[in-house]
């Protein structure tokens, strides 16, 4: 069994937090890459150029972790593949957190998402090989209408998206796929007319218009 359908069996979707949780997490994702649409890393296929340039944002509307309130926060992975999403190991990732944090909101989420709180998370945690720095910066992480928008800093990121539809105008859903960064949760395909990431002091900085993007609304609860 794979990392990533090891996370998509762990986590539960639509569960109320429960006694003893480690971390309940509910909100909403915007993701998007170098690859051109759809991404193959989705269905663990190796990325379009070989490598894959992306970014993972994650706004949490509601969310607690070891009985810190994380609601309210977004976090920001910015992230450097250099083969195959599947991989162990191999991820580089720059995590900058919402600059509205506390020092025990950071921790919290740190030790969520590096692993250290097992889970779904850790699961995924298993693909990243370097955490380069972790950084506050303001963040504004907007999903309207079906529409996405994603501003970090002062131009470090700027991203917009807007998901595929059905002839009927039903968001078009990526289910049971090997790989997801919201696992156990549907994604919605998207597109990303605009994503710009410029980040040189850490060596990530690109550029790229209509390429790959997901969204995504996930439930993340896991009680050890």
């Amino acid at each position: 069994m794979t990392t990533a359908q090891q996370a998509s069996g762990t986590a539960t979707q639509a569960r109320p937090e429960a006694e003893g949780t480690v971390y309940s997490l509910q909100g909403a994702l915007l993701e998007a890459c170098s690859c051109n649409v759809l991404c193959p890393c989705w269905i663990g296929e190796d990325p379009d150029k070989g490598t894959c340039d992306a970014f993972v944002a994650y706004n949490f509307d509601k969310g607690k972790i070891n009985g810190v309130d994380v609601s309210g926060l977004t976090m920001v992975n910015i992230c450097k593949i250099p083969g195959n999403v599947l991989t162990p190991h191999s991820w580089k990732v720059l995590m900058l957190v919402d600059d509205k944090a506390t020092d025990e909101q950071l921790q919290a989420l740190q030790d969520a998402y590096s692993g250290k709180l097992g889970g779904p998370l850790a699961d995924l945690a298993q693909l990243v090989d370097e955490v380069i720095a972790v950084e506050r910066v303001p963040i504004t992480h907007t999903v309207r209408g079906g529409e996405g928008t994603l501003k970090v800093g002062d131009g470090l990121v700027d991203a917009e998206m807007e998901p595929y539809r059905s002839g009927q105008n039903v968001i078009t859903t990526l289910r049971d796929s090997i790989f997801s960064t919201i696992p156990g949760s549907p994604a919605y395909v998207a597109k990303a007319k605009r994503h710009v990431v410029n980040i040189p002091k850490h060596n990530m900085r690109w550029s790229f218009e209509d390429r790959n993007a997901i969204q995504g609304d996930y439930v993340i609860n896991y009680s050890g």
